[in-house]
């Protein structure tokens, strides 16, 4: 059976490409491919797809993601992530190890990837602990990982204050093609912190996390790149301080590359007000300073790519005292139309955009990425017009704590396919 995509518009930042065309399918893989044309058919059966007016791209790839699986299956499962990032448009996520028990072992890399499997949804790859139970004292055997399927290392949820011990997991890494990936935290500078240091925080008598907390840590990192001359990856980036520095770091040819997240693009303190766990998370969401500092990092390619660090907490985690609630919030389903607010506001093109949110996590991670003959057809239809009301009452995941519950939004995925697979499809699309 041959699908063919009509029409659609052709997004591909692997080739550059962005053009009105068609896309054929076949048994799985990219048969045809015809930017600025058509194709007809060469089978008797064949599956048409209306695209006009649509975005045709690679499927995203989101390489920060929390799936709580094995250990916390009440606040989500790999099957019910994986159901949230193909309602989102992903066709591929990395998972992060602060599972219980920690993804420190090859028995629980592998086991992740058989219950992906198994959920036969989205592609899932993930990224185990650089150290022993993320205490930050011993490395893993980061070789049966990688054998294991494992695609990065990261002790994510807690940074390694251990310089050396930093060090080693970069020169070790290299080794087996894997890409260390680092939650930059000064312990001694965020703890006990609630939000965002400020006049904010004192006004509603709440303990805050400076700046520096993050930045003295991005500094530290770059500088091990630069010693040890092994690309690092900095995770959610949220400051104007972690932009400047891995800027000048980039101007000087250190091997780094960075992520943020969209509600580091799209929200400042100000969202917390009223208490709102909602909106609490690590790093704490900053100034409107530090929101347009990402915003011109992820213009200009500072940033690389836009990672939604998903979250999920169920209420027991969330409905109490700010100071006791957990951090995170949910982000598969919101990520792209909030993504799609900085090309309508001008700041990106959508070849820049998919770039952001597909080739380049994928060149990080090492990852295929891009629309061409012979490749997996991992797709998503996007519609850059529809506008819809973010409500986490029809979220997939499991989780409803996101901070843009209500918000008004213009854009999102309406197909998304693994190896020409629909895994998922909007109920109004191509009816």
């Amino acid at each position: 059976m041959q699908t063919l995509i009509k029409g659609g518009r052709i997004i591909d930042p692997a080739r550059g490409i962005d053009a009105a065309g068609d896309l054929l399918i076949d048994s799985g893989t990219i048969a045809g491919i015809e930017p600025g044309g058509s194709i007809e058919p060469d089978g008797d059966h064949c599956q048409f797809i209306d695209a006009r007016g649509k975005w045709v791209c690679p499927g995203l790839v989101d390489m920060h993601v929390h799936f709580r699986q094995p250990g916390e299956e009440y606040k989500e499962t790999i099957a019910t992530g994986s159901r949230a990032a193909a309602a989102g448009g992903f066709t591929a996520v990395c998972t992060m190890p602060n599972t219980s028990p920690v993804n420190d072992c090859a028995e629980v890399t592998r086991f992740i990837i058989e219950q992906a499997e198994a959920a036969g949804l989205v592609r899932v790859y993930p990224a185990a602990a650089i150290s022993r139970g993320l205490e930050g004292r011993q490395l893993c055997e980061f070789g049966e990982l990688a054998a294991a399927g494992a695609v990065a290392v990261t002790d994510d949820g807690r940074p390694v204050s251990d310089p050396l011990l930093m060090r080693r997991a970069l020169e070790y890494s290299s080794a087996f093609g894997l890409r260390v990936i680092s939650h930059c935290e000064e312990l001694e500078l965020s703890a006990g912190g609630a939000m965002n240091e400020g006049a904010l925080a004192t006004a509603m008598g709440l303990p805050g996390i400076p700046c520096a907390a993050e930045s003295i840590m991005v500094m530290r990192d770059i500088s091990l790149a630069r010693l040890t001359e092994v690309a690092v990856h900095i995770a959610h980036v949220s400051t104007a301080e972690s932009v400047a520095a891995i800027r000048r770091a980039k101007e000087e040819g250190i091997p780094v590359t960075a992520e943020t997240a969209p509600h580091y693009f799209s929200l400042t303190e100000k969202a917390v007000e009223g208490y709102d766990t909602h909106a609490k998370m690590n790093p704490p969401l900053r100034c409107e300073q530090d929101r347009l500092a990402v915003c011109e990092a992820l213009a200009d390619g500072t940033i690389d790519a836009i990672a939604t660090d998903h979250a999920p907490h169920s209420e027991l985690e969330k409905l109490v005292e700010f100071q006791l609630a957990a951090n995170g919030v949910v982000g598969l389903e919101t990520s792209l139309p909030l993504g799609l607010k900085l090309v309508a506001g001008g700041l990106l093109s959508p070849l820049q955009l998919i770039e952001r949110m597909s080739a380049a996590p994928a060149r990080i991670l090492g990852l295929p990425s891009g629309l061409r003959k012979g490749m997996a057809a991992d797709i998503v239809i996007i519609d850059p017009e529809v506008e819809f009301t973010v409500s986490a009452a029809g979220f997939r995941s499991k989780g409803r704590n996101t901070p843009f519950e209500g918000w008004s939004l213009r854009g999102r995925a309406v197909l998304t396919m693994v190896g020409g697979k629909t895994v998922y499809r909007d109920a109004g699309f191509g009816q």
